[in-house]
């Protein structure tokens, strides 16, 4: 072979290894994903990124956005407060990165959004919350067992009141009430919905026999002025406690976290980012001491702080 083909052969090299490295470069910059670019500025700390959260923690979620852009001045987090099923039906939408649900993903729905982005998002529970159980500031009633809140949701109560949920379907409180107390049976038509958990308060603070469930994030935070403004017009009832009959209590988080009060649930994130951008910034910011001392505060429990519990004498029942 003479100089001259060596020279031809190697530069035919090292343009096919530019292309390989430039097309890689390219790709990386596109996440992985079909098409989708990464924004030059899009850092755990810098950015912008719109979230799709379940409208039962707007006050919480609210508080983390606000203390996790006030460290982070780089950083816009938009929220879309919705419904949980169509925070759900968003992981198939470009433009929304994070959800904040009540629950994790399934397998199925893991395999199905790995094929649809080319990669699997992360999730982890961050905190645990529960439904409280609100009533007018008059009312007569205000100790109820389960059955009590099963007959209500199925319209064979003998109680003279009105159920109020933060909507008829597709909220995650919806789902509560028929995955763990209706376990399938229909809701009753009788049971009203209203458009927010902002508008079950209203409602129950008008309406002497009425009843609404909302987040305990609505009603738990005593320091927040228009919580107390909340609590000023309807007060929270006591379940009886899980497995202990005659007890009553409330959804204070040394019950939250023991499970003793029956309706909890968990707070979760799902990321859609297959790099370290924003999305996954906001989720350890939540994961870590001060996301997780915000979700104390607002008497959530937290998912990833140990939380010690201590005995004390504290009359619960009215």
């Amino acid at each position: 072979m003479n100089n001259s083909s060596e020279r031809k052969r190697r530069i035919n090299f090292f343009a096919i290894a530019l292309v390989g490295f430039l097309l890689a470069i390219v790709l990386f910059g596109c996440g992985g994903g079909k098409g989708r670019s990464i924004p030059s500025d899009d850092t755990p700390t810098s950015g912008t990124i719109q979230i799709s959260v379940d409208e039962s923690f707007k006050p919480i979620i609210d508080s983390q956005i606000k203390v996790f852009m006030a460290l982070f001045p780089q950083t816009h987090v938009i929220p879309h407060y919705k419904p949980e099923a169509e925070c759900l039906k968003d992981l198939t939408n470009d433009s929304i990165r994070m959800v904040i649900v009540t629950r994790g993903l399934s397998e199925e729905e893991v395999k199905y959004l790995k094929d649809t982005l080319e990669f699997a998002p992360i999730w982890d529970k961050i905190a645990s919350d529960a439904i409280a159980v609100i009533v007018n500031n008059k009312a007569k009633d205000s100790l109820f067992d389960m059955s009590d809140i099963r007959s209500l949701m199925n319209g064979t109560s003998g109680y003279k009141l009105k159920p109020v949920l933060d909507g008829k379907k597709a909220t995650s409180t919806v789902r509560f009430m028929l995955d763990s107390v209706l376990r399938g049976v229909p809701i009753s038509p009788d049971v009203a919905g209203a458009d927010s958990s902002q508008g079950v308060i209203d409602y129950v603070s008008q309406h002497e026999d009425a009843i609404g469930f909302v987040g305990v994030s609505w009603v738990g935070d005593l320091l927040d002025p228009q919580q107390l403004r909340f609590v000023n017009k309807v007060r929270v009832a006591s379940i009886e406690a899980r497995e202990e009959e005659g007890k009553y209590i409330k959804p204070y988080q040394a019950n939250i976290a023991t499970k003793r009060y029956p309706m909890t649930r968990g707070l979760y994130y799902i990321v859609k980012e297959n790099y370290g951008g924003l999305g996954r910034g906001f989720a350890n910011f939540m994961q870590f001491e001060k996301g997780q001392l915000i979700f104390r505060k607002a008497f959530l429990v937290p998912a990833k702080m140990d939380f010690n519990l201590r005995d004390a004498r504290i009359t619960e029942g009215e």
